[in-house]
């Protein structure tokens, strides 16, 4: 079976689930919010990965800004106290992990937080990145990029990263 049969049906079988279980299945898509599959389940069934992706993206996009700011804020800092305490969901874990910020020199890891520091006093919520392909040192110039943004802009561009993340997530999970 090819890549693409595989995800197919691993689709069609997600999409035949009950809700509860359909729920379970895909919590860990978007950081800590288990409401967005909840209210994507409706729309099934999901003829591609697309498909999904694309419902899901509708319930956050038609969410209250206060559901958003949340889902925001469900997503841990990177290279932050959750990593350091070991509490990462199974998924940030790996993203942080290939991008390298499992292996920040103290001089690193001392300007990340910093960089964190100043991000989340700035906007009042984490900086959010798709950390797939990026190098430790792409993440910490995106955040000092991101930092000349205003508000607007950033929370927009968290959501847009999330998005991203959700899709990366999807993509592992139904094997694309």
């Amino acid at each position: 079976m090819n890549a693409n049969s595989t995800a197919s049906h691993k689709l069609a079988a997600l999409s035949a689930l009950p809700q509860a279980e359909f729920v379970s299945r895909l919590a860990g898509i978007f950081e800590h919010s288990p409401w967005i599959p909840e209210r994507a389940w409706p729309a099934r069934p999901f003829a591609s990965i697309d498909a999904l992706h694309a419902a899901m993206l509708a319930v956050l996009d038609a969410a209250s800004d206060a559901e958003k700011l949340g889902l925001i804020c469900a997503h841990p800092e990177l290279a932050g106290k959750e990593a350091s305490a070991g509490t990462l969901t199974v998924a940030s874990t790996g993203e942080q992990r290939g991008a390298g910020l499992d292996q920040c020199s103290a001089d690193e890891l001392q300007r990340l937080r910093g960089l964190n520091a100043a991000y989340r006093e700035r906007f009042g919520f984490p900086f959010v990145i798709a950390v797939k392909g990026l190098s430790r040192y792409q993440i910490m110039d995106a955040v000092e990029a991101r930092l000349t943004h205003d508000r607007a802009t950033e929370f927009a561009a968290c959501l847009a990263q999330i998005g991203r993340i959700a899709r990366f997530r999807l993509d592992a999970l139904l094997g694309a």
